[in-house]
């Protein structure tokens, strides 16, 4: 029997060459890619509902006949027919309509509809309802739930449904390769699991199929994972071949650098610090995700991983995703390193002319032993001498590409430089599994002695002049305040006006109070000359967007106001708040809500809430925003599934490792199959 991978879509009826041009530029080539285009979601179509059964808001199959029809003059013009079942009247309303189509809806014609029910001015109406002409009442209902396709420009519902329809007739003489190891477990073959999910029969639990806990999806949920585990196992194994520089430990060395500071390292440091030592002293990259709740102590492991690196004779980069978070590394990393003569540098997209030749000449003859910087460290121009070691922090604000580009920047012979990967972002068990698969995990959980838990308050918007008078009398017993605001613009100039505009409205409302501001639009100086006084205690109050979501430490700070933080997504909330609590004082977080908040709003906010934990507060982002939102990697082509979803398959995820393991060992040969039919032309993320 002839497999279905081998068939082009061009054996298919209606595809000449301008389709197949679209399908193949969509990633859809043969029909085994047609197969493996899944539905997103499903349409009953397979009964009709009275229309005295209709209700507010639920997509529906009516059948009646057109009792009158007209064009309608009002504000907008529209298309106005009155349909009729013997149980009740509804409107179909269209808006956007052809003298054709107002020729067709005649009175007396019998109509199908299928369409969203709405409360309009004439009662309940159809907005644009699909619909067809029938010959007579009998005619037979759909006999399968009605699949909606993920689409692209120029590719209707009806061409994907006719397409798949008709690879599923192919799929019952050829056959589709089962290319997972056999497993009693599988309730569902792969054929019949693909049959049922491009045409569930009538009696599906649409509630089962939205949850994506089907039998049928599950079989393929489970192989979906297995090909992005092993991607990503590839990826670690092409990381690998080259080897990496054996960086010994340098005992004497980390043993000055830690008596030298201020505080006792934590056990959990410690520890951490001791598996990077061990992976950096094997002629393999080391490959390790250190996570770590906001406080814990991640810039401390990393300056000890640069030291032994150092210490060996070998150049580290320290990559951050903005300027702030670079600077307070620089900061850090010079008041530790410059008494031990450890020379740096810094890189970022702001550094021009003759500053960056000097810089890129410093790096590229090994002068510059740390090198600090934004987003530029990759460009091509930047050339290192020896680099032993690559530090990305605040790893999901970066794809995959980018931190995989600057391991390429070794000298040659030198192997490929060791990789140390850092987020205050913590992630749950769960979602690591699948994202950073192809890296060892470490976990700082303990917190430096003094840190204090931040008190979480959500306060009505409308009661803003509560909060002016809660940051005046912080302030006048001495203590520093953050007013954070937040645009659901991405545009930094949009949030650089709102800033602007709330700190002038705070200074005509606290005119004692020195009140500064921050944005991402200042110049590198500026931010660095507000931060130095605010750290000084010059500036009382600062005002500020959320550039300083990340590694801004200033201890007398106690008191933070985020204003909207509806709009953003947990794990920047927890980010944010974690810029206060960090001196002795107790500290608080206010939540300056807009009305009415959403469910999910209320959800999320009383997260923030209930809880101090990071991890805590990772699993409720993750249940209630989806993995893509939670690692900032929506757009890299990372965890974008087709019906795997986080955390609704968790559990398959022990099944998922075993399985991976047992295509290694028996079956090695069908890994690209696996990878290919499942990320297709989004396997950029699994190259390097």
């Amino acid at each position: 029997m002839e497999e279905i991978g081998n068939l082009s879509v061009r054996e298919l009826r209606g595809v000449g060459p301008k389709l197949a041009e679209k399908l193949a530029q969509y990633g859809v080539n043969d029909l085994e890619d047609l197969l493996f285009h899944l539905p997103l979601r499903y349409q009953d179509r397979t009964r009709i509902t009275p229309i005295a059964a209709l209700r507010e808001g639920v997509d529906v199959v009516i059948e009646g006949e057109i009792r009158a029809a007209d064009t309608v003059f009002g504000r907008r013009r529209s298309l106005v027919a009155r349909i009729q079942d013997g149980t009740g009247t509804v409107t179909l309303r269209f808006f956007h309509f052809s003298a054709a189509q107002k020729n067709n809806l005649r009175t007396g014609t019998l109509l199908r509809c299928f369409g969203q029910v709405r409360r309009g001015a004439s009662g309940l109406e159809m907005y644009h309802p699909e619909y067809r002409t029938l010959q007579d009442a009998g005619e037979p209902v759909d006999e399968t739930l009605t699949p909606i396709y993920p689409t692209t420009e120029g590719i209707g519902q009806n061409q994907w449904r006719n397409l798949c329809s008709q690879a599923l007739t192919y799929l019952r003489r050829a056959q589709v390769a089962e290319l997972l190891p056999p497993d009693n477990a599988f309730t569902y073959e792969l054929a019949a699991a693909l049959q049922y999910l491009h045409a569930p029969p009538p009696d599906a639990s649409l509630e089962q199929m939205r949850e994506g806990q089907h039998p049928a999806q599950l079989r393929l949920a489970l192989e979906e994972l297995v090909a992005h585990n092993l991607s990503l196992y590839r990826l670690r194994q092409l990381q690998q071949k080259d080897g990496a520089p054996e960086l010994p430990p340098k005992p004497q060395e980390q043993a000055s650098f830690l008596d030298s500071l201020p505080f006792t390292p934590t056990s959990a440091q410690r520890r951490v610090l001791a598996e990077i030592s061990a992976d950096l002293s094997r002629p393999l990259p080391m490959l390790r995700l250190v996570q770590g709740d906001v406080g814990s102590g991640k810039t401390l492991v990393a300056a000890g991983a640069a030291l032994q690196a150092l210490a060996n004779g070998y150049q580290v980069a320290l990559m951050a995703p903005t300027e702030i978070l670079a600077e307070q590394h620089w900061q850090n990393f010079h008041a530790w390193f410059e008494p031990m003569g450890i020379s740096m540098e810094w890189l970022s997209g702001r550094t021009k002319g003759a500053k960056r030749a000097s810089a890129l000449g410093r790096i590229a003859s090994g002068e510059a032993g740390l090198v600090i910087g934004t987003h530029a460290l990759f460009q091509d121009d930047v050339v290192f001498a020896k680099l032993g070691l690559v530090i990305v922090d605040e790893q999901h604000r970066f794809g995959v590409h980018q931190r995989l580009s600057l391991t390429e920047k070794s000298a040659l012979g030198t192997g490929r430089p060791h990789q140390l990967v850092m987020t205050a972002t913590p992630i749950p068990r769960t979602l690591s599994m699948v994202a950073y698969a192809d890296l060892d995990c470490s976990i700082i959980d303990e917190l430096p002695p003094g840190r204090q838990p931040v008190g979480t308050v959500l306060i009505d918007a409308s009661r803003r002049d509560e909060v002016v008078d809660r940051v005046a009398a912080a302030c006048a017993r001495g203590r520093q305040a953050y007013w954070v605001c937040t645009l659901i613009e991405e545009s930094d100039a949009l949030q650089a006006q709102a800033a602007e505009a709330t700190a002038e409205e705070l200074r005509t409302a606290l005119p004692e109070l020195n009140i500064a501001l921050i944005h991402g639009r200042m110049k590198a100086a500026d931010k660095e000359q507000v931060m130095a006084a605010f750290k000084a205690g010059d500036i009382a109050l600062l005002v500020a967007t959320t550039v300083i979501e990340v590694g801004v430490d200033v201890s007398n700070a106690s008191l933070m106001i985020i204003e909207n933080p509806e709009r953003l997504g947990l794990a920047q909330l927890h980010q944010l708040r974690g810029r206060v609590g960090r001196g002795a004082a107790a500290s608080h977080c206010v939540l300056l809500y807009q009305s009415p908040l959403s469910s999910n709003g209320k959800q999320r906010l009383g997260a923030m809430r209930e809880s101090n934990d990071g991890f805590y507060i990772a699993e409720k982002d993750l249940e209630l925003r989806g993995p893509g939102e939670v690692l900032g990697t929506r757009q890299t082509g990372l965890m974008e599934f087709r019906v795997a979803s986080l955390p609704a398959h968790d559990h398959l995820l022990e099944a998922v490792h075993t399985v991976s393991d047992r295509v290694r060992s028996e079956c090695p040969d069908r890994i690209d199959a696996i990878i290919r039919r499942w990320t297709g032309t989004r396997e950029q993320f699994a190259r390097v």
